[in-house]
């Protein structure tokens, strides 16, 4: 009988020494975007969301409705399968905003590795961290494109969650001498002040917890990583000339988006992930009129990712980057963790053993 594939735990990955360096990822995402525009990877998503109203009538969770206070049940299970080069793989994910009242992750994430060409597989891993710090890499991919010359650049992050902190750490590594200030700001307050406390003594660029968005204007790079279910600003309170990275649901106003596709340029990491998902603003604004992004978006201008690496943007005009989380992303560092720590011959690796070495190790 075949042996089963391994499951490394969040444990046994952190006894392992698996460390979460935003360069190693920085470089995997990168590798991965190059085989995309390729064609040596690809990906799919498929999403199962549950009826919120049978939820709502079980008498233990009524308490729980008011206590979203804005955020999203976002009840669902979801999969992503990638393939590459040399490894595929399959991402579940179950999330319920509720999960957090309950004292557990809002969204859990396991990660099934294979061979690409037996499509064998190989192990089995916790993914929740790993897909925050995927996640994350757009963030510095974003850095890299549009920002990428000396400059004081300040940032506004809303959202205080995994994939918040993992975006303030990385900024920590690429942004020292471009980044002069992250202001952080969340639906209570709470968590980013609590982000920015934890964060504050290790990190070069100063942050700061906000409770309003009178410092948004002021900011060109704004990011919204929030579980918001509704906009979290208005047109009237960001510059005219923002970049904006779209990494949650509905957070983004009708007027920025109509100001983005009149005067600027809008991107999603996948036009069609994006549409179909249909659960994010750029693609809620073409469905509430009928139509969907998929069938008129290219003909407004709207491009993929994908398509600009080989192009310079300068951030000189309003920009709006919608992602909604690309399977190959979640393949390629998934792959990278296997064949530095987890890989049979690399689980007494130098690399797991010695102590300090670079990057965030996973917690």
């Amino acid at each position: 009988m075949d042996e089963m594939p391994r499951y490394f735990s969040l444990a046994e990955m952190k006894r392992r020494g698996v460390r979460l360096d935003p360069s190693d990822l920085h470089r995997a995402a990168k590798e991965a975007w190059s085989d995309i525009r390729q064609g040596r990877a690809h990906g799919l998503k498929s999403v199962l969301s549950f009826n919120e109203a049978e939820l709502w009538r079980q008498r233990q969770f009524e308490d729980y409705r008011n206590a979203l206070n804005g955020e999203r049940l976002g009840w669902k299970l979801s999969a992503l399968s990638g393939v590459g080069r040399r490894y595929a793989a399959v991402k579940i994910v179950g999330a319920n905003a509720i999960n957090r009242h309950l004292g557990q992750p809002r969204s859990t994430s396991t990660i099934l590795l294979l061979d690409s060409f037996t499509l064998r597989p190989l192990c089995v891993m916790d993914g929740t961290e790993l897909s925050a710090a995927r996640t994350a890499t757009y963030a510095s991919m974003a850095l890299e494109l549009f920002f990428s010359q000396p400059t004081e650049l300040s940032v506004f992050l809303f959202g205080a969650g995994p994939i918040a902190e993992q975006i303030v750490k990385v900024f920590g590594h690429f942004g020292t001498g471009i980044i002069s200030k992250i202001y952080v700001r969340s639906r209570s307050g709470v968590s980013a002040r609590r982000l920015v406390e934890g964060l504050a003594t290790t990190h070069e660029i100063p942050l700061e917890a906000v409770e309003d968005n009178r410092m948004l204007r002021d900011c060109r790079f704004v990011i919204t990583a929030s579980n918001s279910n509704a906009p979290v600003y208005q047109m009237e309170d960001i510059s005219p000339n923002a970049v904006v990275l779209h990494l949650g649901g509905d957070e983004t106003p009708a007027g920025y988006i109509q100001h983005v596709l009149r005067t600027g340029v809008a991107l999603c990491d996948d036009i069609s992930m994006v549409s179909r998902r249909n659960s994010q603003s750029l693609a809620l604004y073409f469905s509430r009129m009928g139509s969907t992004l998929e069938q008129l978006g290219p003909a407004l201008g709207v491009k993929s990712i994908k398509d600009c690496f080989d192009t310079s943007l300068v951030a000189e005009g309003p920009i709006l980057v919608t992602c909604v989380g690309l399977p190959v992303l979640d393949l390629y560092v998934a792959a990278h963790v296997y064949e530095t720590w987890l890989r049979p011959d690399a689980e007494m690796a130098p690399s797991a053993q010695v102590s300090g070495a670079a990057g965030a190790p996973i917690a």
